[in-house]
């Protein structure tokens, strides 16, 4: 009898971890859903949305809730180096929580146990003594939520092109601008904001801050409708708002690699989170199959359906391996994923495993409608959801177009083998 190879990242710690995860699941997350399916609310997945189009209070208390009790079960931090008080895992040892996370929780509270754009990230662990105790470890207890503020209303990608000014004012900086297309910018309660310090310096030119969302001139903005409906984008400005030297993340000109720690960070979470989500859509689509009848007998008996799911488990088997491998090796290299300079082997491997999942993920969401026909379509249905999410992974993070640059001048740099 032979035994199958580990995998890459399979270690004893995450077994361990998603052990404690499916009990807190189970007997922590699985009541409030209850208490929540009660309400005229309302899903996690779909919530309503108040009357300035933001995400229901009741949904976001409950998402909350569910934050807090991860974080004093020691769930929410897996990706937080241990020295900081997290669990110090590796990407590739990511992966595997990350993606045991979205095939459990589906599109249900689940989700808000393991801390992704409203927790603590990568950036901010390079923040200082004083931020540390002010920010980031409420942030890690589920105390508080945080917001990722770069993106602009005329600025994307381009991220020195920015408009958002801080100029030093004694000990302080002053920062005035405005930024777009902010997840949690209606309810974060610090924002990690980058601005020019330095106009003209290129990489060197941008910092970032830690902004105090109750800070004098910090205002919140339109919500900004998205086709996730989830009432969770909008606009922040800043008029005059004073951050303390403190809240400087790293140092004075560090802004572009952390901004880019950040975003690398979002982009190599895809691999967990398309796995995961690609292998509960294949169930779903498998069970759809075996009890549609179409003429008497099961939709599964057509070769056509046949092709889709095998199709849907192609991309989600090829999609979770090559993940898997890149992480594996950017975990190897110095620095690892985050690492500041990153090694330039990071980039490319980095890229490709956002472009591939975001590519392969669409392909898995399409066919699973498909798969279900008519039900699939209907607004707020697990496919429809996933479906308007899919397309919406082609943008956020760097366009998959971007993705494909760079993984060309990762390979140009290298050149031939």
């Amino acid at each position: 009898m032979t035994t199958a190879p580990a995998l890459p990242g399979r270690t004893d710690r995450v077994a361990d971890h998603t052990r404690r995860f499916a009990a807190f699941l189970d007997d922590e997350v699985a009541p409030l859903e209850t208490d929540l399916a009660a309400r005229d609310v309302g899903t996690p997945g779909n919530p309503r949305l108040d009357e300035a189009g933001r995400m229901h209070p009741a949904v976001w208390e409950a998402r909350r809730e569910v934050q807090r009790r991860s974080a004093a079960a020691g769930l929410y931090n897996p990706h937080v180096a241990a020295a900081l008080g997290g669990g110090g895992f590796g990407r590739a040892e990511m992966q595997h929580v990350e993606e045991f996370v979205y095939r459990r929780s589906g599109l249900g509270l689940g989700l808000a146990a393991l801390a992704w754009t409203e927790g603590a990230n990568p950036a901010i662990e390079h923040c200082s003594d004083a931020a540390r105790a002010r920010w980031l470890e409420p942030l890690m207890a589920g105390e508080i939520t945080a917001a990722f503020a770069n993106t602009e209303t005329a600025v994307g990608t381009d991220v020195l092109a920015m408009e958002t000014r801080a100029r030093r004012d004694g000990s302080d900086w002053v920062l005035d601008g405005t930024k777009a297309w902010i997840t949690n910018a209606h309810f974060a309660d610090v924002v990690q904001l980058v601005a020019v310090t330095d106009p003209g310096a290129g990489t060197r030119s941008l910092s970032m801050f830690l902004v105090d969302a109750t800070a004098p001139g910090f205002t919140r903005g339109r919500d900004i409708p998205t086709m996730l409906d989830d009432g969770l984008t909008g606009e922040l400005h800043l008029d005059g708002v004073r951050v303390p030297a403190e809240d400087v993340v790293g140092e004075v000109g560090d802004g572009f690699a952390l901004a880019m720690a950040w975003i690398n960070w979002r982009r190599l979470c895809r691999g967990g989170m398309c796995a995961g989500w690609g292998e509960w859509l294949l169930e779903r689509a498998l069970d759809r199959a075996q009890h549609r009848t179409s003429g008497g007998a099961p939709i599964a008996e057509l070769q056509s359906v046949q092709h889709m799911l095998a199709e849907m488990d192609a991309d989600v088997y090829t999609a979770r391996a090559a993940s898997l491998q890149a992480q594996a090796e950017i975990d190897a290299l110095p620095g690892g994923a985050f690492g500041i300079p990153l090694h330039p082997d990071a980039p490319r491997l980095t890229s490709l495993v956002k472009v591939i999942n975001d590519e392969a993920f669409f392909r898995v969401a399409d066919r699973a409608v498909q798969v279900h026909g008519g039900t699939g379509l209907r607004i707020g249905s697990p496919e429809e959801k996933l479906f308007r999410l899919a397309r919406n992974l082609k943008i956020p993070a760097g366009t998959v177009e971007i993705q494909r640059n760079a993984i060309a001048r990762g390979l140009l740099r290298r050149g031939p083998r």
